[in-house]
């Protein structure tokens, strides 16, 4: 049986995504061009040996439509026989990205893929793509995100205090990373237009402020627990990871870095919608016939803290090995590129603490989840 390799994992730093903030001055395709050709620089290949671009983008409209993949690969100076395509799983679009550029090495299709994701919020704001008015005759009511946060509150039992807790701590951890240099190997450092250089990801409190989490009001229900406080937040970003087969490794005398064992996405409640991860990280570990204590490190998005305390609850995970450098809280959510974002932090992790297996899950919008679960070589 075939095998799928990790050569190189990279990102962008992580930005604010509004107007003014520092990677908004960058276009769309401008930074999924330059993170294409950091990958190839990272892992190195040469460009003419890719097979395809898998790109994830949930906001395929204005600066960010005409199949964003294949406009930031010619943009990347790729040789124009190199082929790109842009998908949208929603929040899981990177990550299913990866699934499917592994997918596609399995079969034998293709030896050489370059998987990730790229999301400027900035420039394209999260529902600017929806249609104006949802079908009347929809089977399921379409609610924001926020609103099924609030859901999965109610249903676990999380308090306000223990969302902000879980805030506090992603951001608190988030800053000893960023301190020590646990992100340095990963975060390929962009140049500004003004003739600085980014080189940290911007959202993260450095010191986070517990009283202020604690000041801040409801963002979605009167009387609710969800606040912009303990919500990802909302960012610019990029990401890529380089996958290659067995032959091709060989032949280049490439060094891969891990193996991916087994991917899998589930559907769910599209009204509760962020359960997802529960099941589709129980499935994974049931395909893969191995128990969730013998991962090393795991990375569950944090689109909401009360999305990873109702994981934790069901499945009785260690929370020191879950997001230990923090996550979307402290770092940010630009959800097109998040789960490749996700995989570059799961494999550098991996490496720093020489650990073995690690798992990546990920809720998605409209009810649905993505898991995939590395093992470092």
């Amino acid at each position: 049986m075939s095998e799928a390799f990790i050569l190189a994992a990279v990102r962008t730093p992580v930005g604010i995504g509004k107007p003014g903030r520092k990677l908004s001055s960058i276009s769309p395709v401008d930074l999924g061009a330059f993170i294409l050709q950091a990958a190839v620089d990272r892992s190195g290949i040469a460009p003419e040996l890719i097979d395809d671009v898998i790109w994830g983008c949930v906001t395929q409209i204005g600066d960010q439509g005409a199949n964003l993949a294949r406009l930031s690969a010619l943009k990347a100076g790729f040789p124009v026989s190199v082929p790109a395509v842009t998908i949208n799983r929603m929040c899981g679009s990177s990550q299913q990205a990866i699934h499917f550029a592994v997918q596609a090495i399995l079969s034998g299709d293709m030896d050489l893929v370059i998987a990730g994701g790229t999301e400027m919020m900035s420039h394209q704001p999260i529902g600017s793509d929806w249609p104006p008015e949802w079908p009347n005759d929809f089977p399921y009511e379409l609610v924001h995100q926020g609103k099924s946060a609030e859901l999965i509150a109610q249903k676990w039992s999380l308090s306000r205090e223990s969302l902000d807790d879980y805030a506090y701590e992603s951001h608190r951890r988030a800053m000893i990373a960023i301190q020590s240099g646990f992100f340095s190997k990963q975060i390929i450092p962009v140049a500004l237009q003004d003739g600085s250089t980014m080189q940290v990801d911007e959202g993260v409190r450095q010191p986070p402020d517990r009283q202020k989490m604690a000041a801040l009001q409801p963002a979605f229900e009167l009387d609710g627990v969800v606040t912009a406080g303990n919500s990802s937040q909302i960012s610019d970003g990029a990401s890529a990871v380089v996958l290659a087969s067995p032959k091709i490794v060989g032949r280049y005398n490439l060094h891969p870095r891990a193996r991916v064992l087994s991917r899998f996405v589930v559907g769910s409640d599209p009204v509760l919608m962020l359960d997802g991860p529960i099941q589709a990280t129980r499935s994974i570990l049931s395909r893969t016939g191995t128990t969730l204590d013998r991962m090393d490190v795991i990375e569950i998005n944090e689109a909401f803290a009360s999305v990873v305390l109702a994981w934790q609850k069901e499945l009785d995970a260690d929370m020191e090995i879950v997001n230990p450098n923090g996550g979307a809280i402290a770092l940010g959510h630009p959800i097109g590129a998040t789960g490749a974002i996700l995989m570059t932090k799961l494999l550098h992790e991996l490496e720093r603490t020489n650990g073995r297996l690690g798992l990546q899950t990920m809720c998605i919008g409209h009810g649905m989840a993505t898991a995939t679960i590395i093992e470092r070589i």
